[in-house]
């Protein structure tokens, strides 16, 4: 046996960090996948055996979340192993099979998330004609819909890679129309996140006018009691000449009569005062949640999606760009990583889920 193969020091320290930086990447590649999993398994759960979860605006986040899950089960595998051999050894057949899941869940997912912004609108700004449309037949047609519309946003770039493309050692899809590459991002992304962005932004105009409407009537309410209490006082003999000494003897008790009630509603006054103060303050503490939630919703799904579709446009109109594969494979996952986020933001502001993970988590009954 040659001794200088096995203990050479030179040689080995570059395949070395290479193999252990393929072993890190591949580790971590994998716990994402895993959690996401995890994290849809969980909401889709959740919904199903827990009652009170059973909402058509829920069935929405639970189709949501089985997109989610089909991107994590049927995509992300697929898509370590490429990145780990640097070159597609599944044949073409899968490479088709592969982008065509890809892009069609990934689509899917975000409008989802346009779906779910229309469904929050509506009952917000028309709540009480919404509620009685809000039915699980409606739910269902809106999901057939958001999956019917990524078929038809997906399908044609997949149908013109399929035509075009006749390379064995990769899976990509590169568009050498801007036609192609224009019809595709705007109808996966562009056109979402505009109807997104305006959609929440009215959304918490509704619900900031809402809760300082909730406040004002409560002051005013307050204010109004407060200025009734000298009416109770004019009850009172303003000219006691017209009294006779026995009329004004028997009218005394009357007279802290109304004292007692006077100091008993200026009590209930300063009662009232200080809940409407707190509910004042509940308000602006709901409208900063509101805020705080509508923040982490957008900026997730910017922050995961837009630098991708931006890489997109560069790379199918700029011949002359070709950025490395590091940067396309970390823009895809980052896209990805929208999958897990969804199931955590979508549900962790809301009891319920919140009340219905802690029972799956420690296996209690839901009968």
């Amino acid at each position: 046996m040659d001794s200088n193969r096995t203990y050479g020091p030179v040689p080995t320290d570059e395949p070395s960090k290479i193999r252990w930086g393929l072993i890190l990447l591949s580790l971590t590649l994998s716990l994402l996948a895993v959690l996401t999993t995890a994290m849809n398994c969980l909401v889709i759960t959740a919904i199903i055996v827990t009652r009170k979860l059973h909402h058509p605006a829920n069935y929405l986040i639970c189709s949501l979340a089985m997109t989610d899950l089909l991107v994590a089960i049927l995509v992300m595998p697929f898509s370590i192993v490429y990145i780990l051999k640097d070159t597609w050894v599944m044949g073409q057949v899968m490479c088709n099979v592969w982008l065509s899941v890809d892009i069609i869940c990934c689509t899917c997912s975000i409008l989802h998330l346009a779906a779910i912004a229309v469904d929050r609108y509506r009952s917000i700004t028309n709540a009480v004609e919404y509620s009685r449309k809000r039915t699980s037949l409606r739910a269902a047609v809106m999901i057939i819909v958001v999956w019917l519309l990524s078929v038809v946003v997906s399908l044609p770039p997949l149908l013109w890679r399929h035509y075009k493309t006749k390379t064995e050692n990769e899976c990509i899809i590169k568009h050498e129309h801007i036609a192609f590459t224009i019809y595709s991002t705007f109808g996966a992304f562009y056109i979402p996140l505009i109807l997104i962005l305006i959609l929440y932004y009215k959304i918490y105009q509704a619900a900031k006018t809402l809760y300082h409407r909730r406040g004002t009537n409560c002051l005013n309410n307050s204010e109004m009691n407060g200025h009734m209490l000298p009416k109770c006082s004019d009850r009172e003999p303003t000219t006691p000449d017209t009294l006779s000494p026995p009329e004004k003897s028997v009218s005394e008790p009357s007279t802290e009569c109304e004292r007692v009630r006077i100091a008993v509603k200026s009590t209930e006054s300063q009662s009232r005062r200080d809940r409407s103060v707190r509910r004042h303050r509940i308000s602006s503490t709901r409208e900063k949640k509101a805020a705080t939630t509508l923040g982490l919703i957008l900026g997730a799904f910017v922050i995961c999606w837009l630098p991708f579709f931006i890489h997109e446009v560069i790379v199918n109109i700029c011949t002359s760009c070709n950025p490395s594969a590091e940067m396309s494979n970390f823009l895809t996952w980052l896209g990805y990583i929208n999958s897990l986020i969804n199931p955590l933001i979508y549900t962790i502001f809301n009891e319920d889920f919140k009340r219905a993970f802690q029972k799956l988590i420690k296996c209690k009954s839901y009968l």
